[in-house]
C-alpha cells in the first residue's frame, strides 16, 4: 500500500510526534508498505510565535497537490493542523478521497498558556479541521474520551511504542554519591511545566535533558539544575538509564513517549495523575502519580526497576505500526 502521510511537525524538531512518525514510517516500509512524506521542507516556511524552532510552511497547496496527484496514495493520512495539513485535507475534500486524522497534541491548552484565547475557540477549530476525517485518532483511552467530550466524531486509539534495544538498562553514567538523580527529558517549554519539578525540594539531583524556548529563562532560574540540551541516541540513552527517577511534570501532554523510553532503561516515573501518566504509569509498580509531585519523586525511589522495563517491553512499534494500518481508509476500497 502507498501511504501519504502530511506532517507540519518534522525535522529537526525533537519531539514524540516526529519520533512516532518516523518510527511508524521505518516499520510501515519493512512491513512492504511504501510512505511519502509531505513536510514544511520543500516550502518556504516562517516561525512560529514564542517557539521558533517550529517552522510553517508558507502556501504549500499548489505543491501538495502536485506531490499527491503524482503519487496516487492508497490512503491519506493528516497527522498535524498545520499549513501543510491544511493542504492535505483540502485537497482530499476537493477530490473526494477519504482521509484519517491524528490528534498529538493538546493544543487549546498550549495556545492557553501563551495567549487569552478561550479553550472552546480552539476545540472548535479543532473540531472543524478533524470532522471530514473517516476516522481520528490519539494515543490514549482518556484522550479518546477526552475529545468526545469536545463532541469529536469517530475518535480511535493509535498506541505507541519504544525501541527497547536503544532505551534499555546500562551502566551508569552519571553518580548518584551524592543522592538521587531526579531526571527530565524533553522540550523545555512553558506547557511543560517544568517549575514544577526544578522547584521541587528533593535530595540529590536535578537533570533536563532537551532544550526549548524557556531553556535560558530556566537555567538563571535554576542554577542548581544541570541543563544538558538536546542529546540523541544512545547518549539520550545512557543519560536515562543514569536516572534515579522520571520525572514528567507535564499537565497537558496526550501520551507522554519519554515516560515510555524512561521505563525501558528501568527507571520508575513521577507524575501528576492526568492524561498522559494514567495511561502509561501502573501506579506503585512501574511509577507513581500523586497531586504532590515531590511526594510521587521519594516514592518512585523504592520501586523495583525490573518492573518499568518489563512493562516497556510489551509495547512494540510494530503492534503500534499494526493499529494504525487498521485504522487507515484505502482509497480504492472506498471508491
Amino acid at each position: 500500500m502507498k501511504i501519504a502521510i502530511a506532517t507540519d511537525a518534522w525535522l529537526p524538531q525533537t519531539n514524540g510526534v516526529v519520533t512516532t512518525l518516523r518510527t511508524t514510517a521505518q516499520m510501515l516500509e519493512s512491513l512492504g508498505h511504501e510512505v511519502l512524506f509531505l513536510t514544511p521542507e520543500p516550502f518556504k516556511s516562517i516561525p512560529l510565535p514564542t517557539y521558533k524552532s517550529i517552522r510553517l510552511a508558507i502556501l504549500p497547496g499548489r505543491q501538495t497537490r502536485r506531490m499527491l496527484d503524482q503519487y496516487q496514495p492508497d490512503a491519506v493520512h493528516v497527522a498535524t493542523e498545520g499549513p501543510v495539513g491544511l493542504a492535505v485535507r483540502r485537497y482530499c475534500i476537493r477530490k473526494g478521497v477519504p482521509f484519517t486524522t491524528s490528534y498529538h497534541t493538546q493544543s487549546p491548552q498550549y495556545v492557553r498558556m501563551r495567549a487569552p484565547i478561550p479553550l472552546s475557540w480552539t476545540y472548535a477549530f479543532l473540531r472543524w479541521f478533524h470532522s471530514p476525517a473517516v476516522r481520528t485518532m490519539v494515543p490514549s483511552e482518556s484522550q479518546r474520551k477526552e475529545l468526545e467530550q469536545w463532541r469529536f466524531r469517530n475518535v480511535m486509539i493509535w498506541s505507541r511504542g519504544v525501541d527497547t534495544t536503544l532505551f534499555k538498562p546500562r551502566e551508569r553514567e552519571l553518580s548518584n554519591d551524592d543522592g538521587p538523580v531526579f531526571m527530565y527529558t524533553g522540550r523545555v517549554a512553558v506547557e511543560k511545566n517544568l517549575d514544577s519539578f526544578l522547584q521541587l525540594d528533593l535530595p540529590g539531583k536535578k537533570y533536563v535533558v532537551g532544550d526549548g524556548p524557556d531553556m535560558h529563562t530556566l537555567k538563571g532560574k535554576y542554577p542548581d539544575a544541570v541543563f544538558t540540551g538536546f542529546k540523541y541516541g544512545k547518549e539520550l540513552a545512557g543519560l536515562l538509564a543514569s536516572a534515579d527517577v522520571f520525572v514528567f511534570p507535564s499537565r497537558t501532554d496526550t501520551f507522554g513517549l519519554v515516560m515510555l523510553e524512561a521505563m525501558a532503561c528501568g527507571v520508575p516515573v513521577a507524575a501528576y495523575p492526568v492524561t498522559g501518566p494514567i495511561d502509561v504509569i501502573q501506579q506503585g509498580v512501574t511509577g507513581v502519580m500523586r497531586d504532590d509531585l515531590g511526594e510521587a519523586a521519594i516514592q518512585a525511589l523504592e520501586l523495583d526497576r525490573e518492573a518499568p522495563r518489563a512493562y516497556a517491553l510489551s509495547h512494540t512499534w510494530l503492534d503500534c505500526t499494526q493499529q494504525f494500518i487498521g485504522h487507515l481508509e484505502p482509497i480504492m476500497d472506498s471508491a
